[in-house]
């Protein structure tokens, strides 16, 4: 018999295994892909550090290093980067298929349904055969971003625009969102974040894309289950809720009474703070080198002396409890100048973060085990059944 868990009881009541929410702390899986150590603030890829893949890769190059455990040679790297290339255009019927999504949906919500759609084209499944995983590691890595462009031009009422073959992945993406060739920096810095977005070891979407995977269904599945995990508010999204806390702060001035009604108040700040960091994100350094990049360039943007002035003040507020801007904090602002709608902001994020997702499905399959954790039982206790003439009514109904 189980007892019933009582308010502050981690344990269960029959076999003494302790509770962790959200499984926090608990490791789930054994992983080579990705490494954090959040004291020193150190991210790598495959042991590579973040910071020499940002001055010296491309996106395209660390998703294969992602996936594939190394970087690849120069003929490995070209065969790959023409293989996307032809696997950007999706079917006229996916086409047609968003066509008939209202235009007030939100855009990760059409990404989802059509990532998923994608394994009704594809449905050979046949995770054994090394070519196979191949196609499907190309075909999600090229589609997503245009499935992303389509919706967001198909929503305004326009003909999505093809991909342009002569365009490197990043650039060919801008284009195709905002209908006109990018600058050769802004296409550049474009890259730079997907990198930095890449992967993060076990958050919720992959962990999504693990037990999802785990199931030995299609990738197709794996990665639209990992895009609707990230939707989720407190997953994806962050750096669009930064955005509207600078403009809701509006001047550098307002910075320190803001933080000290919202730490009165217990409110969260946006884009500070994460799980795994006690220093600064080091992709929030990064990024905000590309910041300051862009506006030397492009011009600049008063919210980014908003966010400085946010930074510093929160320094010694927030500083002392290990709380300091994640990479949320700064990538708004790139995005922003860079002419991207504010509800796209989460879909870029998956355009990046598919490459993890990939990554850590290759990693499932090669030493497979269906995930199937236990709980924690704190319903009633074994009760008879009850004819519904004697039924009173519940509280809950």
């Amino acid at each position: 018999m189980v007892a019933q868990q009582q308010p502050g009881d981690l344990r269960h009541a029959r076999t003494g295994i302790e509770l962790r929410p959200g499984l926090d702390g608990v490791p789930a899986t054994q992983s080579s892909i990705c490494d954090i150590d959040g004291d020193q603030g150190l991210l790598t890829y495959r042991g590579y550090p973040m910071q020499d893949l940002a001055a010296n890769s491309s996106f395209l190059e660390t998703a294969y290093l992602l996936i594939w455990g190394e970087l690849p040679s120069s003929d490995q790297l070209a065969d790959f980067e023409h293989a996307v290339q032809m696997h950007r255009r999706v079917s006229f019927r996916v086409r047609d298929m968003m066509k008939c999504f209202p235009a007030s949906g939100h855009p990760m919500d059409a990404l989802q349904s059509s990532a998923a759609s994608l394994g009704l084209f594809y449905s050979r499944r046949a995770i054994d055969d090394p070519q196979y995983i191949y196609d499907a590691v190309v075909r999600l890595i090229a589609k997503i971003p245009t499935m992303v462009a389509a919706f967001q031009l198909i929503r305004k009422g326009q003909d999505p625009i093809q991909p342009r073959d002569d365009l490197a992945y990043s650039a060919n993406f801008l284009y195709m969102l905002t209908e006109r060739e990018p600058d050769p920096l802004a296409a550049r810095i474009f890259d730079c974040c997907l990198m930095l977005h890449a992967e993060h070891s076990l958050n919720a979407s992959t962990f999504s894309a693990r037990v999802t995977a785990s199931t030995l269904t299609d990738p197709y599945a794996v990665v639209a289950s990992a895009v609707g995990t990230l939707a989720g508010p407190l997953h994806g999204g962050a750096n669009e809720d930064v955005l509207a806390m600078l403009e809701e702060v509006g001047s550098a001035g307002n910075a320190g009474a803001y933080l000290d009604e919202a730490m009165q108040a217990k409110r969260k700040v946006m884009g500070f703070g994460h799980r795994e960091y006690k220093v600064k994100d080091p992709r929030a350094v990064i990024l905000q080198a590309l910041v300051e990049e862009m506006f030397d360039r492009f011009g600049h943007d008063d919210l980014y002396d908003v966010a400085r002035a946010i930074e510093r003040e929160a320094e010694s507020r927030l500083g002392p409890k290990g709380i300091y801007p994640n990479v949320d904090f700064y990538s708004g602002l790139v995005y922003r100048k860079l002419g991207i709608p504010r509800d796209l902001f989460t879909p870029v994020f998956a355009i990046a973060r598919v490459a993890g997702w990939l990554a850590h499905w290759r990693e499932q399959l090669g030493a497979n085990r269906i995930f199937r954790p236990s709980q924690i039982y704190s319903g009633s206790e074994p009760r008879s059944w009850m004819p519904i003439e004697q039924r009173v009514t519940s509280p809950a109904a």
